[in-house]
């Protein structure tokens, strides 16, 4: 089962070390790709109006003090999150650089170009897809091999600290981080709730599932 997988899959188009900073043109497209499919869920759960993702959260949180967008705050919380990796034994690569850039960036569009949904049903449609795509685009990113974002880094690290399943360990920085953001004022709701709970299991299926279809 998906919710067993413990560690990042490989497939063909994967760079066979993160620290690699001439990767195939194939490696490089499918991450840019990853990380942007990240991103437009990240945003589309806020503009669902059913509360944001739990680092998104902290970002609101933060942003309603400082007057930055959600997006800018963002990029100084994802530095803030690499900064920790020295506990971790962890060394980024393109990916975490690209992933800082491009997943603010993302947030930002997002708002700015989607509607929420006029009733509860289609904003609890769009939070479900959001988080979906935050999975998906996961798997899809961690999987090019080319250095995990700042904080999927905190996850795969803790992992190999822990040995838990990638699920559970993602759940725990999640529910976490939105303690921290629903403190500091950022919006909490069941979309909230949604992704504290599901995007483990939702990083773990996207894993599974390109993994399936590219191996």
């Amino acid at each position: 089962m998906f919710l067993s997988i413990k560690n990042i899959p490989k497939v063909k188009w994967s760079s066979k070390k993160p620290l690699n900073f001439k990767p195939k043109f194939s490696t490089f497209v499918y991450l840019c790709i990853g990380l942007g499919i990240f991103g437009l869920g990240e945003g589309l759960l806020i503009v669902s109006y059913t509360g944001a993702s739990p680092w998104s959260v902290l970002a609101q949180g933060i942003s309603l003090n400082v007057g930055f967008s959600i997006g800018v705050v963002t990029f100084f919380v994802s530095i803030f999150a690499l900064s920790l990796w020295t506990f971790l034994d962890q060394k980024p690569g393109i990916g975490t650089i690209l992933n800082i850039i491009i997943i603010a960036i993302m947030i930002d569009l997002s708002i700015a170009f989607f509607e929420t949904p006029q009733n509860f049903i289609g904003q609890l449609v769009m939070a479900i897809v959001a988080v979906l795509l935050v999975g998906l685009g996961s798997g899809i990113y961690l999987i090019a091999n080319l250095g995990p974002g700042p904080r999927d880094g905190l996850m795969t690290g803790l992992q190999k600290k822990t040995n838990l399943p990638i699920a559970v360990v993602r759940g725990f920085l999640e529910i976490t981080v939105v303690s921290i953001g629903w403190y500091l004022g950022g919006t909490v709701g069941i979309g909230t709730l949604l992704f504290a709970f599901g995007i483990g299991p939702a990083v773990a299926l996207g894993l599974f599932l390109v993994k399936q279809i590219f191996s």
